[in-house]
């Protein structure tokens, strides 16, 4: 009988151990990992930063936790080249065993990021590259993208093209899959439009010698140039075409990237360039007034698209982990989650089409001085047809 009444009480203490263990695991839970895999050196090195600058500002402003869980952070420099992409993302994966990846700005290192992921299952962010196939043929419900993909702003220039009346075009880029595919989205539109590609004018990666080429476009006289150049190859083939006088005669147009984050370097040789993006320097809203000074404010530097999209990809992973309290494992949760979202950046609201990538505005900017200030829409809501993607 003594055993009996005691039995309540000893049950209440039992019960109180365990709730208190628990609550102590819950307290203890590891942190996050997270593994950035970005270039910290060569042509994209100051995107990266951008992109790293961008996702930290967030995090901090949500008290240094995502989903109630605190991050670790595993860096690794990809160095801009798909040689060492696999060895690269697999060392993050296998030996440093990252939750989630989050990169990079190449698109040929992107390629092997996202088979890595795909085959893995980890959970991967990408805040930049633009590579068609990652939404593409190698989508999957683990794989989200923040920025945009290289069809999309090409799309949008071909449409801003055709309109201004221009008939015959030379587009000129590196030969790799971001330039690739920036100019088949801007001929599928121009063409579309009843414009003509003259010639398609290329130069391997990352050279910046582009003197025969100048030379090649004077000679075919077209009515325009495209052209899809970023980072350091941007500032030499914008200050080499007008150092040719190319500018007075033939308007040249590019995917924004030309001069983001390059004006400074660019000086009075970018003044007027027009260019197509998902962000500008002067969109003037209160998320974005908001961003701009919170950045300028943590890093002394003014932000630019890099700085937006390495934002908005902390934001997409703290979305899927606040719905899934944390658990990164929960994979069908957290795509849910980013599936239905309206994401609030500072580029303006974009939601995911099917595929994971941005369905978002296309701004067409001209540059004025050092900012890249918006003229109009090039194109509303432009979601990117994600050919080839099976979920």
């Amino acid at each position: 009988m003594k055993f009996q009444k005691r039995l309540p009480w000893t049950a209440l203490a039992a019960a109180a151990t365990v709730a208190l263990m628990s609550a102590s695991v819950q307290a203890q839970a590891p942190k996050l990992k997270v593994g950035l895999m970005l270039p910290y050196t060569g042509t994209y090195a100051a995107l990266g930063v951008a992109i790293e600058n961008g996702f930290r500002l967030y995090l901090e402003e949500q008290g240094g936790k995502l989903g109630g869980r605190e991050l670790e952070f595993v860096k690794v420099d990809d160095e801009s080249d798909p040689a060492k992409a696999t060895d690269n993302v697999n060392k993050l994966i296998k030996r440093d065993n990252v939750d989630v990846i989050v990169g990079t700005v190449h698109s040929g290192v992107a390629m092997a990021m996202a088979k890595a992921a795909k085959d893995s299952g980890t959970m991967m962010i990408d805040p930049n590259a633009g590579a068609d196939a990652v939404t593409g043929p190698m989508c999957a419900k683990n794989i989200f993208r923040s920025s945009f993909s290289n069809w999309q702003p090409g799309y949008a220039m071909g449409e801003v093209v055709a309109k201004k009346g221009h008939k015959k075009v030379v587009t000129i880029t590196w030969k790799y899959a971001a330039g690739d595919e920036s100019v088949g989205g801007f001929k599928e539109s121009f063409t579309k439009g009843g414009g003509q590609i003259v010639k398609e004018l290329t130069v391997p990666f990352p050279n910046v010698e582009f003197q025969a080429l100048l030379t090649e476009i004077a000679s075919l006289k077209p009515d325009a140039v495209y052209t899809f150049f970023a980072g350091g190859g941007a500032v030499k083939f914008v200050k080499d075409y007008a150092a040719a006088g190319l500018n007075k005669t033939i308007p040249l147009y590019g995917a924004g990237f030309l001069t983001d984050g390059t004006l400074e370097a660019q000086g009075a040789a970018a003044e007027g360039l027009l260019t197509t993006l998902h962000y500008a320097d002067a969109l003037n809203t209160p998320r974005d007034n908001a961003f701009r000074l919170a950045y300028v404010k943590a890093y002394k530097l003014q932000p630019d698209v890099y700085a937006v999209q390495g934002y908005d990809a902390a934001q997409m992973l703290g979305i899927g982990l606040k719905a899934t309290k944390g658990d990164i494992g929960n994979k069908a949760g957290f795509a849910a989650a980013l599936e239905k979202a309206k994401i609030e950046s500072p580029r303006g609201t974009f939601t995911l089409g099917k595929n994971h990538n941005p369905v978002q505005d296309f701004y067409l900017r001209q540059v004025v001085g050092k900012e890249n200030k918006v003229v109009g829409i090039a194109s509303k809501a432009l979601a990117d047809p994600g050919r080839g993607c099976r979920m």
